[in-house]
């Protein structure tokens, strides 16, 4: 039975991954947790928290704590490991920017989620709880091996096919590819656009636009845009909507905002998230 440390099992992602885990009886689990509100998430789930004597027997320790904290939290509880076992990491910015504490005779692996695609799922309130807990629309998953053998690789691909169930396809990429889709695609440039649109929307409900109008009008134009530019459905823009985004490109962006993508550039942005 494989031997999983849960490191912050209490927190808004550690709660997600628990409550897949409850699911599977063949997993040895131990929950670490330290915050008041951690520990009382676990109680209401009837979970016993545990202590840092689970590491050294755990073949696997998942350290789902914030990135500004695990960098210390890693210095204490990786070298407990025991040799072979595996670093499981959610979030390719702390093992970029080089925080985490290494050691050659363990394994890393990072995995992190796609999320339901807005093609197959309502974005109603009820599914944005479910984005945090208890998915029940399938989501595909990427994984990286960051060092280790083919066989610590595995070991992590299994673990993060279920404890992000429901699955539906496991991408393998590198550690620099998924630092290229988060935080620099789908942090520094998709939501910050749709941050910029919020702003939109607000602005022209205070222009005097009925709200339910805007939001109606401005929610299903929206997933048509990105049915259409991401080749969901067969079909094009009109002659106008493509003179109109021509024309507002170059207000709205500067040139050589394409650089967020560079290497160089996404160093800095892990950067920013693991530093206080």
């Amino acid at each position: 039975m494989t031997k999983i440390a849960l490191v912050g099992a209490g927190g808004k992602m550690g709660c997600r991954l628990t409550d897949n885990f409850l699911k599977y009886p063949h997993y040895d689990v131990a929950y670490l947790e330290v915050s008041e509100r951690g520990i009382d998430n676990l109680r209401q789930r009837g979970v016993i928290v545990v202590g840092t004597e689970a590491i050294p027997d755990a073949d696997v320790v998942i350290l789902a704590v914030p990135d500004v904290a695990i960098g210390a939290i890693s210095d204490d509880l990786i070298p407990q490991m025991k040799p072979g076992a595996l670093v499981l990491t959610l979030d390719p910015a702390a093992p970029l920017d080089g925080v985490i504490a290494h050691r050659d005779d363990l394994g890393y692996v990072i995995a992190h989620p796609c999320h339901p695609s807005v093609f197959n799922w309502e974005p109603t309130e009820e599914a944005f709880r479910d984005f945090y807990g208890g998915i029940s629309a399938k989501q595909s998953i990427v994984v990286a091996l960051m060092h280790g053998s083919e066989t610590h690789y595995a070991l992590g691909e299994r673990v993060a096919q279920e404890m992000y169930a429901p699955t539906k396809d496991t991408h393998r990429i590198t550690l620099e590819q998924m630092a290229i889709l988060e935080p620099a695609m789908v942090e520094t440039l998709a939501q910050t656009c749709m941050e910029v649109v919020k702003e939109g929307y607000d602005r022209i409900v205070a222009l005097g636009v009925p709200e339910a109008a805007a939001r109606d009008f401005v929610l299903g134009h929206l997933r048509i845009q990105i049915a259409v530019l991401f080749k969901e459905v067969n079909g094009t823009f009109s002659d106008a909507a493509y003179k109109i985004s021509k024309r507002a490109k170059p207000i709205l962006f500067r040139d050589g905002w394409q650089h967020i993508f560079e290497m160089d550039d996404i160093r800095q942005q892990v950067k920013d998230i693991t530093t206080k």
